[in-house]
């Protein structure tokens, strides 16, 4: 008995002493968690690359847009481009909206009524134009969603009739904004073109934006004083950067006014873009 005792205690001891001469599995580092990219273009045009590289392009006016980088005027140097939205039917947002899609074979995502009034005219194919609403939400690439939300502004469709030549204005639906929430849970709220109201608080309680996208230029929009009260007061962002000004003599605010008025102390980050330059989140 003692025998067997004594071979059972040799046998756990070698047992132990083989596991603690084995090797230890080195425990890698944590991955840098991937970042936002924001390109603006100029006016309410945007690149935004996803952290899982999702590539997503809003209101583009790029091939006359007097702030658009000369890269971006050539439509194929995007590359690739996973979702594309307009937030209403005026040329400076949606002007090279059909030709992107038919290049990269892209639904356009907008206003519903402003996208039959597209395919009714043939610009573009029915498979390029799926239909929502004010309200819906739809998952416009892999693990990203976009949320179509109210804007308080006018939308019409100017287009160039090619049997007359001639300029035709259609009708243009219902402005929108839109809440992107991409695949880490990052939120952003593009304003679109807009003035102020009072559902902007809902819109900030509800979805809790962490990068707002708003219109600063005045006359056609807000201007820095109204934006800034809308940011400060109504939305409550993470973080905040000016667009739709700068292109347009009527439209008269500027990036320097709106940082003026923000100030310091609101909490809220206000990044001011460059076109052409990326900015990380």
């Amino acid at each position: 008995m003692k025998i067997r005792m004594l071979l059972g205690l040799a046998a756990a001891l070698a047992l132990a002493a083989c596991e603690s001469m084995a090797p230890t599995t080195a425990v890698a580092p944590a991955a840098t968690a991937a970042k936002v990219e924001v390109m603006w273009l100029g006016q309410a045009t945007f690149r935004i690359i996803s952290p899982g590289g999702k590539v997503i392009v809003t209101d583009p006016w790029l091939r006359t847009n007097p702030l658009t980088p000369a890269e971006f005027k050539t439509l194929e140097n995007f590359k690739k481009i996973d979702a594309l939205l307009v937030t209403h039917g005026h040329f400076d947002h949606i002007a090279d909206a059909p030709a992107l899609a038919q290049q990269y074979n892209v639904p356009l995502r907008g206003p519903g009524d402003l996208l039959s009034t597209v395919m009714t005219l043939g610009v573009l194919p029915a498979n390029l134009l799926p239909r929502m609403n004010k309200g819906g939400t739809v998952e416009v690439a892999p693990g990203i969603t976009a949320t179509a939300v109210r804007a308080e502004h006018s939308s019409i469709y100017v287009w160039r009739n090619p049997a007359t030549n001639k300029d035709e204005t259609h009708p243009g639906g219902e402005a929108i904004g839109w809440i992107l929430e991409l695949e880490n849970g990052f939120r952003i709220y593009h304003a679109g073109d807009t003035g102020v109201f009072g559902d902007m608080k809902l819109i900030g309680e509800r979805y809790k934006p962490d990068l707002a996208l708003v219109p600063i230029g005045g006359n056609f929009t807000m201007d820095p004083a109204d934006a800034t009260w809308v940011v400060k007061d109504l939305l409550k962002p993470r973080a905040v950067i000016p667009m739709h000004y700068g292109t347009n003599p009527l439209a008269k605010g500027t990036a320097a006014q709106f940082t003026a008025a923000m100030g310091t102390g609101s909490g809220v980050q206000v990044h001011v873009a460059k076109p052409g330059e990326p900015l990380k989140f």
